[in-house]
């Protein structure tokens, strides 16, 4: 019988990110965030609309210098739903699939998170810099250190 090994926290959170990344209602990237402080889960967020417009995967993309401007982006609304519910973000870690762009990461540093753990780079080598300079840890973890099953949700 073959004994398979717990999952560490940092596995777990992703998984749990790319989990919530299945949420996602524009087609292009689905992405996702959990931000978590000592062990427990504050917040989640996809990438889709405004609340209350319409979807990507309803009525099409909003395209603008080869990216879709329709939606927020999984930070950004794990960041505005703490917001929402009165939740402190100092000190806390952010799980996200996909690491930040620009916009987000200058929400995430100004929120008071201090660690960003990202599963595939995506497109912004400034976050390298600015964090050093700012104290806001990154740590890679790719995909490969995620269930399979998790990794790869459904279409």
């Amino acid at each position: 019988m073959t004994q398979r090994s717990r999952a560490s926290w940092d596995e777990y959170f992703m998984a749990i990110a790319r989990v919530v990344a299945t949420r996602s209602t524009c087609d292009r990237k689905h992405v996702g965030a959990v931000i978590v402080r000592e062990k427990m889960i504050l917040t989640t967020g996809y990438n889709g609309s405004i609340r209350g417009l319409s979807h990507c995967d309803d009525e099409g993309h909003m395209m603008e210098d080869g990216h879709c401007v329709r939606t927020v982006h999984a930070e950004a609304n794990a960041i505005v739903q703490a917001a929402r519910n009165g939740v402190r973000l100092d000190g806390a870690d952010i799980y996200v699939t996909a690491s930040p762009c620009f916009g987000c990461y200058k929400l995430i540093a100004n929120s008071g998170l201090t660690r960003i753990v990202f599963g595939e780079f995506y497109r912004d080598a400034r976050i390298f810099e600015l964090s050093e300079k700012l104290g806001i840890k990154l740590d890679h973890l790719p995909i490969d250190g995620v269930p399979r099953e998790v990794a790869e949700p459904r279409a």
